[in-house]
């Protein structure tokens, strides 16, 4: 699919496919402790941030392609503050995962929601997909109230479905179907 020709912008960000260079900005936000707080991940070294981004790059060259990682841009003053990603989990069934992350400079601000509905829209407009879901952490006050803003539905949680540094995770199972979302 040829994202340069599809417009994956709100009032306040764009979002676009992640580059090498784009390292430095997601190792601002991903050597933090509190933006790991609920992942297995993190906080990174230098190392293991461009590892993520070499990885990033290497799946979308992918000739199945499945996964798409963009960064997300602040259209005030255009630079790299997050990054979305949409995969497709199952081409035969229709169904996509969301996911974002946002520096926490920028949280509060309505950033994620705008990404999370464009990546929705993204999936069902471009991908015809027919259900996109997402997971957090149940202590992951804030994503999961971006979820419930963009109208995904909380379907119920995944017991011990992520193993983090200090034990197993429980995770939060939100999702919108296409109809839903046409609504």
């Amino acid at each position: 699919m040829d994202l340069l020709n599809i417009d994956l912008s709100s009032d306040r960000v764009f979002l676009r496919e992640m580059n090498e260079e784009d390292w430095v900005d997601v190792h601002r936000y991903a050597s933090q402790e509190r933006v790991s707080l609920f992942q297995p991940w993190g906080p990174n070294s230098e190392e293991d941030t461009k590892a993520f981004v070499q990885q990033v790059l290497e799946d979308s060259s992918q000739e199945n392609r499945t996964r798409y990682v963009f960064a997300i841009v602040n259209k005030e003053d255009n630079k790299m503050i997050g990054a979305g990603e949409l995969n497709i989990r199952d081409r035969d069934n229709k169904a996509g995962e969301i996911s974002y992350i946002v520096n926490p400079d920028f949280w509060g601000n309505g950033i994620a929601t705008d990404v999370a509905n464009l990546l929705i829209t993204l999936g069902f407009k471009e991908f015809k997909l027919h259900r996109i879901f997402a997971t957090c952490d149940p202590r992951n006050i804030g994503s999961f109230r971006v979820m419930e803003k963009v109208g995904m539905i909380r379907e119920g949680i995944i017991r011990d479905a992520l193993k983090l540094k200090d034990g197993w995770r429980d995770s939060l199972l939100f999702s919108v179907l296409e109809y839903e979302w046409q609504k």
